[in-house]
């Protein structure tokens, strides 16, 4: 086990993007756990400074239009940005382990049932779907995260299911078979832990959606207000015409930090690859 994590890292190393992104996300982690610490001001503390206060040494990005500190605010954004992604990530993933498991597994009419049920998914666009399920269900954050989880599961079904059908064909699948093994102890013993590059790898791209999907849906002013997050900044800056008064700093570094969180997300992703995928690494 350990020699088998050795080896990964080893080759995860040699990925500059990879090493890249994941300090990137150790970075941004540390800043949400850390938040009380690093936080100069209480981010939902109101007129502390006068609104649109420019960067000065008192407020290193300024205010906003009620004079709430914005640096502030971009440290506790972290927080909801990454456990967005992660848990919205983590469901949609999990969702379409389970179904992509089962359809590969079983075939015949269960997989064209759960397949035309993806297909349906994978044609309605998300963003509409999603801004009307938050604002059906409420803006609160525990349904903007299960929102993204319950519309985000076919891409992984698909590729879960791809690499079922080729390891249920497997000898070592055959020989279960031959033992006496019943249909779950083969699915969840033997071929699932053959996915889990697969898995990860889905998790870590979901995330990079997950964080830009939570980003425009606070944009259009559908996540949830009571909570800081960097899409929420970026609304309430261009409601308040932040842009009219050249205060710049209210949305250019919220923005900046969601680009980076994703691209962080991406480069991890794309490290991994090269740790599953042997033939990428001479590339």
């Amino acid at each position: 086990m350990l020699r088998s994590i050795s080896s990964s890292w080893k080759q995860f190393s040699k990925s500059k993007l990879g090493i890249v992104g994941l300090v990137i996300i150790l970075i941004f982690v540390f800043m949400a756990v850390a938040a009380p610490i690093l936080s100069p001001y209480d981010p939902q503390a109101s007129f502390i400074a006068p609104m649109f206060t420019p960067p000065n040494s008192k407020h290193l990005l300024g205010t906003d239009d009620v004079g709430r500190d914005v640096l502030s605010q971009i440290i506790y954004g972290s927080r909801i940005s990454i456990m967005v992604g992660l848990l919205a990530a983590a469901v949609g993933t999990l969702l379409g382990t389970i179904i992509g498991l089962v359809s590969g597994y079983f075939g015949g009419i269960v997989d064209d049932i759960l397949m035309r049920i993806t297909d349906i998914f994978l044609i309605i666009p998300f963003i509409p779907l999603a801004i009307m399920f938050a604002l059906y269900v409420g803006p609160n954050i525990w349904n903007v995260v299960l929102i993204f989880g319950f519309l985000g599961w076919p891409p992984a079904a698909r590729q879960i299911r791809s690499l079922t059908l080729s390891l249920k064909e497997a000898q070592f699948i055959e020989a279960a078979r031959a033992i006496g093994a019943g249909n779950l102890r083969i699915v969840f013993r033997h071929i699932l832990p053959n996915t889990t590059g697969v898995i990860i790898a889905n998790v870590v791209s979901r995330t990079v959606f997950a964080i830009l999907a939570e980003a425009g849906l606070a944009f259009l002013g559908a996540s949830d207000p009571r909570n800081i997050s960097w899409g929420m900044m970026i609304f309430y800056a261009m409601r308040s015409g932040a842009i009219l008064y050249g205060a710049w700093w209210t949305y250019i570094p919220a923005g900046f930090c969601v680009a980076l969180l994703a691209c962080g997300f991406a480069f991890l992703g794309h490290g991994i690859t090269l740790v599953l995928n042997p033939r990428l690494r001479g590339r």
